[in-house]
């Protein structure tokens, strides 16, 4: 891939290209315990297209993905890493997904609810990270349910517990690290959704860039980078997506 002045000013008309991370994914990013850089599958992304531009790369790092959403859509932000959404794909060009995650239901041990389709019920409140994919995709989906919103992911089952409501939603990974800290809980078996993790660019930075970022997602599935990359930061339960179809 070459890239063009027209493509670099495009992704970079500061100079540099400003990537919007979300923490709120752990499999996506997180920070070192010791020196509080951001690392993980997104990071390294950002850095590849940054050398690939050959312009200096600037981290702007959220704790939520509907401020990472935000950062992009008012221009703060040239690139973004999110789950595929129609309601952000209003202002957003979205890649293909480069990374496949689970969306699932947590419950505590004496629920009646065994399985996924039993929480769309009157009278069941679900907890969900305030403007997360998650809390999107339900927002349209459940019709009985109530939706109750934590500030971020991360505190989903925090207030799902403090606040004895009945179902908490989120990312498998998060939630399975979340009850090793509020025991007593279990997750209902499969999924409530398939959650598509991209790339995307403002589609005010024109066509041109969006096929260029979808090319490039393309040929870091191809080349292994993406399964490299999880594996190397330990990521389990994420699979990276097969290649876009024409």
């Amino acid at each position: 891939m070459n890239s063009t002045a027209a493509i670099v000013q495009a992704f970079a008309p500061s100079g540099t290209l400003r990537a919007s991370i979300n923490l709120g994914n752990p499999i996506l990013a997180n920070r070192h315990a010791d020196t509080g850089q951001p690392f993980g599958v997104s990071i390294d992304l950002a850095n590849g297209l940054a050398e690939l531009l050959g312009v200096p790369l600037e981290l702007l790092v959220f704790d939520a993905a509907g401020k990472s959403v935000e950062a992009l859509e008012q221009g703060r932000a040239d690139i973004g890493f999110f789950a595929v959404d129609p309601k952000r794909g209003e202002h957003i060009a979205f890649t293909a997904p480069y990374v496949l995650i689970e969306g699932s239901y947590l419950v505590p041990d004496a629920s009646p609810l065994q399985s996924n389709d039993q929480v769309d019920r009157a009278g069941t409140r679900v907890v969900v990270g305030q403007g997360s994919a998650y809390d999107l995709f339900l927002t349209r989906e459940l019709k009985a349910a109530e939706i109750v919103r934590a500030p971020n992911s991360q505190a989903v089952v925090g207030e799902f517990v403090r606040q004895r409501h009945e179902v908490a939603a989120g990312v498998r990974q998060q939630l399975e690290s979340d009850q090793a800290q509020f025991p007593g809980h279990r997750l209902l078996p499969g999924r409530f959704m398939v959650i598509q993790q991209a790339m995307g660019v403002g589609k005010a930075r024109g066509a041109e860039a969006a096929a260029f970022l979808a090319a490039y997602v393309e040929r870091q599935k191809a080349s292994g980078f993406v399964a490299d990359a999880l594996a190397r930061h330990g990521i389990q339960g994420a699979s990276v997506a097969p290649a876009a179809t024409a």
